[in-house]
């Protein structure tokens, strides 16, 4: 998957918390994510802006990608076979932050799981349940 690819992606379910998503869909938009905030305040420094003003517009560019990162990030835990809940455990002080990377790195689940049809092999359809996960 490429990086305009990725960030389309995401940025087309906005709001799904649904599916399953590849590593280097999440991968792509965490580095979509830094970039925009990077150009973002870099811009807003150039033309002087005030410090209060940089914060809150880089703020509101986060509140923005709130609900994609969140999906993207449920999605990635899918993928793994793992229940998006997972994610819960960046409350926890450091140990939570280093299991969550971990398993953003490992590779997904072969074949369909429980939360839907392997997202590298779109080919393989649904188990037969009939039912696709992108449907509710």
């Amino acid at each position: 998957m490429s990086f305009g690819d990725a960030v389309h992606s995401v940025l087309s379910k906005y709001v799904c918390f649904t599916g399953r998503a590849r590593r280097s869909e999440f991968w792509y938009f965490v580095l979509f994510e830094m970039i925009v905030s990077a150009a973002l305040t870099g811009v807003l420094n150039f033309i002087g802006a005030r410090e209060s003003t940089v914060e809150g517009l880089t703020g509101l560019m986060s509140a923005a990608l709130l609900l994609p990162g969140l999906g993207v990030i449920w999605r990635r835990l899918h993928d793994i076979g793992k229940s998006g809940a997972n994610y819960f455990w960046i409350f926890v002080p450091l140990v939570g932050a280093i299991l969550l990377l971990i398993w953003m790195c490992r590779d997904g689940d072969r074949g369909p799981n429980a939360y839907g049809p392997d997202p590298k092999d779109p080919g393989a359809g649904w188990p037969e349940s009939g039912r696709d996960p992108w449907e509710y």
